[in-house]
This record gives structure tokens, C-alpha cells and sequence, in this order.
């Protein structure tokens, strides 16, 4: 039996508070021992990595967690893997560096606050935008300890000396630098697009923050009137099927199969919307599915994403009959000023006094939802900022081919060609208060520019030395940054010792379900911005599903 030193304590380590204690603890206190320990590791330097020419790096940058409470068995799981990885590899050798840090979580991060603001009978609008963000501010500094410790108690073996946070100065200097760099090179737009719209967060979303729900609701088919009818057909309109007949106070045409012989002489000509009687066209487009319905479908352009591409191709008018807080707006004539349920149910009352509803029947499909607050999402024409990502997205692809990055499980690899080969470009702007604000400033006398400067520093247009400036009031969406997490973390743009040394990184390890939220972000925005892949393995771990 081996002998214990009389004056240490159980789980005590040398120089440690408590140790001349001669007293042994009737029960192991796991809260006690493992955080002296903890703190003795760190003291010793144990977790701090030296660049050492001689030894080969072995990096892993944490997920960062979000900002919005405290971590749960999901941040457990992912950081237990992690941190096997990184003393696999401190032990054989290796410069290891596991670098922590927390997000700032955009649209969750500002809802948490308005939650707690809410409870007080307050809105962010009575605080104003600037002390909003100092509260803001203040549950970010009040719960990114308690990450902290959490993750120290876990035992998570990270370097605290390179701890970022996404708002930190470093980050945000490469988030401008980065728009600034895209939007040079013509990658960042700003234009009219159909986006998803959150009435409840107010604000857009790109795809991947969207769910679809499966829902049972109703097919209701419609009767438009022929805007002149010569008497030569058997009906006297054409009719359409929809599962959403709210919106068609915004319809701007009809659209059929170029080969479905039901409608073909009705192609060209005009029929009469039906509540709004306003005379609109019907046209043939080889996207339109001749099994849907009546195989003739209401083009709505300003609230469909497939209606806006056709909508494009056939010049037809674009109609916002939605405000942003989900009711209709005035171009919804008599149904102006309802919540779209009440005016669903009117329309298709008003429809069937006037003779114009032809059949309702049951039908099951998929709504989207916010994936945040789980509020109906609503597809709008909005003016907002994009990414162009064909160009970026080809490479990303390209580098999994060759076997730069490897995907594990392999099975996610194909899924990851998909989404890249049908990526559409992605929407970044965001009308929030909460994160990093877009580096994009216009003067009053009409010149828009960029700038990767401190904000602070912007104070005249590049264009005409105007002072009379505004910055754009939109922040970027939080993935944005995140997507720049495995260099930016390292002082990229500055080619600084961490980067050049840490830099490509090893091993991305996250849940599978952030794939393309982030993962492919991270891969894109790496190859684009240093000519590198950021890691050379992706390991993704399943999901914790159940409440414990």
C-alpha cells in the first residue's frame, strides 16, 4: 500500500491551499479537489502551448457557445471530445492548443435581453439603441464567467490566456476586413431578394435558420375570371389551387406549363383577380409542376420564392402585401390591417359569397418556422445585403474532393455536396442592434462605401470627403463572424506569431446539425481569406435529444 504524505490532503497538490490540513475529508468532494487541481494545472502553465519550431502543432478552436444562459449536456458532450483529442495529443508530444471563446448570438443573444427587458414592461425601443447595447453588454459580462467555470469545472484543458469573444476588438476588425474584402471583389451585394422574414424577431433569416413543420391545413382552389371571354370556352376562367389564399391579394399573374394543353389558349391573355379586380396575365414557365393543383398556380412574386424567379424571367410586377410585424398592409385593399390568419379565413369567406371558390379539401405540408422563437416565417421582397456564393462555394467543395478536408462520418460528405451544390446566395444582413454592425456607411450626397476602419475613425465619405455620413443601421448575421472563428481567433488579419503558427488549425469538432450553418462557412470564408483550408479534419458528434 503506498503512503501518504502526512501533510497533503486527499486530491491536494503541492503548494496548494489547504495542504498542511493533516485532516483527511471524511467524502470526496468533487467540487473542492477538481477545482484546486484545476487552478494548480493552470498555474503550472499545463494548458498554455509555447511555439516550439520543433514540435509539430496540433490546434482545436472551440465552438464557441452562445451567449444567452448557461451550458447544458450538448456543450458537455461536445467539449469531453474535444478535450480528449487535445490530451491524446499533448501527451504524444505535440504543441497543443485548445483555444475557448463564446459567441455573441446575434438574434438569440438581443431576444434574451428583450426577454428580460420584457419582464420589466419594457421594450429595447424605450431604451434606445445605445443603452440597449450597454445592457446588452452587461448580460454578456454577466454570463461569460459562468461559461467559464462551467467549462473549468468540466476540467476542459483550455489555454484561458487566448480566451476571444466574437465582439472582442480582434474579431471585429476581421469581420470588417472581411466585408470589406468580399464586397470589393463583388461578392457582397445589396439588392431586392425574396428572404425569409421573422415577424416576431424582425428580422430576415437566412435558409439554414429556418425549420419546416409539417401542418395540416386545407388546398383551397379558385376560380379567376377571364379578363375577356369570347365565349369559346366551356369555363369562363382558369382555376388555381393554393394553400395560402391571403396572398393572393398580391398576385401579379397566373402561371402554367408551356406543354399543359388544359390552359394553353388562355396563355397570353389576361384573367381578373378575384377581390382586387385587377387584370393580370397568364404565362408559361417550365418550372411550374403540371401535377400540383389544377396544374395552373397564382404567381405571387413578392411572398414565394419560386413565384419571385418566375416572377423575374416574366417581368411580372412585385407586390408587398405584408408589414413587417405580419399584418397586411394597405396594398391588401379590403383586407388591409389583419393578422394573416383572420385574413385567410375572410378571403376564402369573401371567395365563397362570391361564387369564386370552387373546392377546399384537406391537405398536409411543410410551413417554415423561425428556428429561434418558432413563429410562422413569411417570404418578402426586402432590400438587404448578400453574399454571392456560387464562386465561393466551388472551392469549398473542390477541397473536400481532393481529400484536403475529411468529413467524419464520411455519409455527411455527400450530404455537404448537396447543400453546396445548391447553395443560393446568402442573406447577411439582419434588423437587429445586437452584434457587428455593417461597415458599410452612405453620404447625403449619395455615395455608399465601405470600410474596414474602427467606426470611430469613419468620419468623411471616401468618395467626396463629405462629413455628412450615416452608417448602415443593420448587423451582420451572427455566422458571419463566426464563420472566421479558426483564424480570427489566432489575430488574422495580422500575420501574427499564434496564426502563423497555429494556423491551418487540426480538427473542427461540432454536432452534425451545424454542418452548414457553420461548418461549410468556416471552410469557404478560410479558403477565401487565407488561402487555406482552416482544418484538415471535420469530426461531427450526434445530438443529446433527450431532456435529462
Amino acid at each position: 500500500m503506498s503512503k501518504r504524505t502526512p501533510t497533503q490532503t486527499e486530491g491536494a497538490a503541492p503548494g496548494l491551499p489547504g495542504a498542511a490540513n493533516t485532516e483527511m475529508a471524511k467524502a470526496y468532494s468533487h467540487h473542492e479537489v477538481e477545482a484546486r487541481w484545476y487552478d494548480w494545472w493552470q498555474a503550472q502553465g499545463y494548458f498554455t502551448p509555447e511555439r516550439d519550431p520543433d514540435k509539430e502543432p496540433y490546434t482545436i478552436i472551440m465552438p464557441p457557445p452562445n451567449v444567452t444562459g448557461r451550458l447544458h449536456m450538448g456543450h458537455a458532450l461536445t467539449n469531453a471530445v474535444e478535450d480528449i483529442l487535445i490530451r491524446w495529443k499533448r501527451m504524444s508530444g505535440y504543441s497543443t492548443l485548445y483555444l475557448p471563446g463564446e459567441d455573441h448570438a446575434g438574434i438569440s443573444g438581443q431576444n434574451v435581453v428583450e426577454k428580460e427587458l420584457a419582464a420589466e414592461g419594457k421594450t429595447r425601443h424605450d431604451l434606445g439603441r445605445e443603452a440597449f447595447l450597454e445592457r446588452t453588454w452587461e448580460w454578456m459580462n454577466r454570463y461569460r464567467p459562468q461559461i467559464r467555470d462551467q467549462l473549468r469545472r468540466l476540467g476542459a484543458s483550455c489555454d484561458w490566456t487566448r480566451e476571444c469573444f466574437t465582439m472582442d476588438p480582434g474579431p471585429a476588425r476581421a469581420v470588417r476586413t472581411v466585408f470589406k474584402h468580399l464586397y470589393d471583389k463583388g461578392l457582397i451585394y445589396k439588392g431586392e431578394r425574396i428572404v425569409n422574414w421573422c415577424p416576431r424577431c424582425a428580422t430576415t433569416l437566412s435558409d439554414l435558420e429556418v425549420e419546416n413543420e409539417e401542418e395540416q391545413s386545407f388546398l383551397w382552389t379558385i376560380l379567376y375570371p377571364v379578363a375577356e371571354d369570347d365565349g369559346t370556352r366551356p369555363r369562363n376562367g382558369i382555376t388555381v389551387a393554393t394553400t395560402r389564399p391571403e396572398t393572393m391579394l398580391g398576385d401579379t399573374g397566373v402561371a402554367v406549363h408551356p406543354d399543359d394543353e388544359r390552359w394553353a389558349d388562355l396563355v397570353g391573355k389576361n384573367v381578373i383577380l378575384p377581390i382586387m379586380n385587377r387584370p393580370i396575365p397568364v404565362i408559361a414557365d417550365d418550372a411550374v409542376d403540371k401535377e400540383f393543383g389544377t396544374g395552373a398556380v397564382k404567381m405571387t412574386p413578392g411572398h414565394d420564392p419560386l413565384d419571385f424567379e418566375i416572377g423575374q424571367r416574366h417581368n411580372l410586377p412585385i407586390i408587398n402585401i405584408l408589414n413587417l410585424d405580419g399584418t397586411l398592409n394597405e396594398n391588401a385593399g379590403p383586407h388591409a390591417g389583419k393578422e394573416a390568419e383572420q385574413a385567410r379565413k375572410d378571403v376564402v369567406a369573401q371567395l365563397e359569397r362570391e361564387g369564386l371558390l370552387i373546392k377546399v379539401e384537406p391537405y398536409t405540408h411543410n410551413v417554415p418556422h423561425c428556428e429561434r422563437c418558432g413563429t410562422t416565417v413569411e417570404p418578402i421582397v426586402s432590400d438587404q445585403w448578400f453574399v454571392k456564393m456560387r464562386p465561393l462555394a466551388e472551392p469549398a467543395i473542390e477541397v473536400v474532393r481532393r481529400g484536403e478536408i475529411k468529413i467524419v462520418p464520411e455519409r455527411f460528405t455527400r450530404v455537404y455536396y448537396h447543400w453546396m451544390e445548391n447553395i443560393r446566395d446568402w442573406p447577411i444582413s439582419r434588423q437587429l442592434w445586437w452584434g457587428h454592425r455593417i461597415p458599410v456607411w452612405y453620404c447625403d450626397n449619395g455615395h455608399m462605401f465601405a470600410s474596414a476602419a474602427d467606426p470611430a475613425e469613419v468620419t468623411q465619405c471616401e468618395e467626396c470627403g463629405s462629413t455628412r455620413i450615416h452608417q448602415d443601421s443593420d448587423v451582420l448575421d451572427t455566422w458571419f463572424s463566426s464563420g472566421l472563428w479558426p483564424f480570427s481567433t489566432l489575430g488574422w488579419p495580422d500575420h501574427t506569431p499564434d496564426y502563423k503558427y497555429f494556423y491551418p488549425t487540426s480538427v473542427m469538432e461540432t454536432g452534425y446539425d451545424i454542418l452548414f450553418f457553420w461548418v461549410a462557412r468556416m471552410i469557404f470564408q478560410g479558403l477565401e481569406n487565407t488561402g487555406q483550408a482552416p482544418f484538415h479534419t471535420v469530426y461531427l458528434h450526434g445530438l443529446v435529444r433527450d431532456d435529462l
